[in-house]
């Protein structure tokens, strides 16, 4: 079906578009009127997104913004915040509620829950694309009643939002109560385990006991050095004191004393010479002199004797040193060894303390964190604008209604049009014997009419003219009559 025959069924069938374009408009007009007029009331509420939290600190991240907030779009529109709507406006006390519910449901199931899905039904959320607003509307036959269901289903949203925020912060401090009995209790038998071992081994300061001990085997080593030194050089005095002559020891000739007497000696011996080659021995100056020679003689033995004694003292007085620093060495080295193992021990209690303490100082400041969580009482929503009653009517939109139905009317009378001229099928143009017959077609007579005259007509033979359809002139002149 080229246009031009389109056109020619169209203007053939006119009337039936006609009353069909017309019985569709006034239909939906009639109907637009007649419907019931639905207000739509709506409220706006702002999601805090971007501030911190008043007790946690917590900021919520960029990347999470859209989820966040299609995950509250959900909040707002599920049974539980219906829920709890139904039970704010009291409807399941309502005589009135009560009567439509049993009328529509013959008494069976929960008028809570039927009243939510009715709620639900007439409910409308949007998020806004560019900001943290949230848009509640709900329609409903009365503005009043509309708006008060926009308002209460932002309250029911807010405290929901709030409640589940609030019930795990008190669900986990109930937990951490549980857990700090027994964290208290770790901590109370890890001191006494450090008290114990302390009282058992009389320890007060491990640290400071261990290192005055240390100190202590530091000097006693240095003492033994200095004591092994000592040794070393008073038994190689004895020894070269043994291995010479007592007179030509370097402790003889480095004594004061023997020098001096052996210098009197001298003085004495020559006194003597002298007195015996002038005296005779029975002569008082010759025994004078001779006893004064060996009186001398005797004191530089005994000074060399005693000195040579001390010598050997010495050597074992620095021998028997040695051998107590020694043994106070090794004893010491015990004791701090023992001290150490001490110091292990007790570190492995004190750490053992220090670990369930710092368990306990962190449970206690989660447990502190959570229970001012569950007893906050503010909520990251807020209402921005509240619903107020509509003052016109949101359904039906008559003027769109009226425009669409000129549309569809149009459509539906070039439907209807159609549809009649393939159940009563004419022959209308040459064309038509074209497709039907398969015949030529010599001529084509034209009634002269003045509804088919005009610009109209103009533009129908044009259609119809073979240049715009782009095939040659039949073998006989077509005859048009004016």
């Amino acid at each position: 079906m080229n246009f031009s025959q389109f056109l020619s069924i169209i203007l053939a069938r006119k009337l039936i578009v006609i009353w069909v374009f017309f019985v569709t408009v006034l239909v939906t007009t009639v109907i637009s009127f007649l419907l019931p007029k639905t207000y739509t009331a709506s409220t706006s509420l702002v999601v805090n997104t971007k501030g911190a939290d008043p007790v946690t600190g917590f900021v919520l991240p960029a990347t999470l913004m859209p989820g966040y907030m299609a995950t509250q779009v959900d909040i707002i529109a599920s049974r539980n915040v219906a829920l709890k709507v139904v039970d704010k406006l009291g409807v399941g006390n309502s005589p009135l509620a009560k009567a439509q519910f049993d009328k529509a449901t013959k008494g069976e199931g929960d008028i809570r829950d039927w009243y939510a899905d009715q709620f639900l039904t007439n409910l409308d959320v949007e998020p806004s694309r560019e900001s943290s607003v949230i848009k509640i509307s709900y329609q409903g036959a009365d503005p009043k009643f509309a708006a008060v269901l926009a308002n209460t289903f932002a309250e029911a949203y807010i405290y929901t939002n709030l409640q589940l925020k609030v019930e795990p912060a008190k669900q986990a401090a109930a937990w951490f109560d549980s857990q700090i009995k027994g964290l208290r209790l770790g901590v109370e038998v890890a001191q006494d385990k450090l008290s114990t071992y302390q009282k058992q081994h009389g320890i007060v300061s491990t640290d400071e006991r261990l290192d005055m001990e240390t100190a202590r085997l530091a000097e006693l080593s240095s003492q033994l050095v200095a004591a092994q030194g000592q040794t070393y050089d008073t038994t190689s005095r004895q020894s070269q004191l043994n291995r010479s002559k007592a007179s030509e020891s370097p402790e003889i000739l480095a004594n004061g004393l023997i020098q001096n007497l052996k210098a009197q000696l001298v003085q004495a011996e020559a006194k003597f010479a002298d007195v015996a080659k002038r005296l005779d021995k029975n002569h008082p100056q010759y025994q004078i002199a001779q006893g004064d020679v060996t009186n001398l003689t005797v004191r530089i033995n005994e000074e060399i004797a005693k000195t040579s004694s001390s010598i050997g003292q010495t050597a074992r007085v620095s021998q028997q040193r040695e051998g107590e620093i020694r043994a106070a060495l090794a004893a010491q080295k015990d004791h701090v060894l023992k001290l150490r193992n001490q110091h292990d021990d007790m570190a492995v209690l004190v750490r053992e303390v220090e670990n369930a303490q710092r368990i306990y100082d962190t449970a206690m400041q989660r447990y502190g964190q959570t229970s001012m969580e569950g007893q906050s009482v503010q909520t990251d929503v807020s209402v921005l604008n509240p619903a107020i009653p509509p003052l016109k009517h949101s359904s039906p939109k008559i003027m769109l209604n009226i425009l669409v139905s000129i549309f569809l009317g149009l459509m539906l009378g070039v439907g209807f049009a159609i549809m009649a001229e393939m159940l009563d099928r004419r022959v209308r143009t040459a064309d038509d014997l074209l497709q039907q017959f398969n015949l030529p077609v010599l001529g084509a007579f034209v009634e002269n009419k003045k509804v088919a005259s005009g610009l109209f007509k103009k533009f129908k033979q044009f259609f119809q003219s073979d240049i715009m359809k782009k095939k040659p002139l039949p073998f006989n002149a077509l005859v048009r009559s004016k």
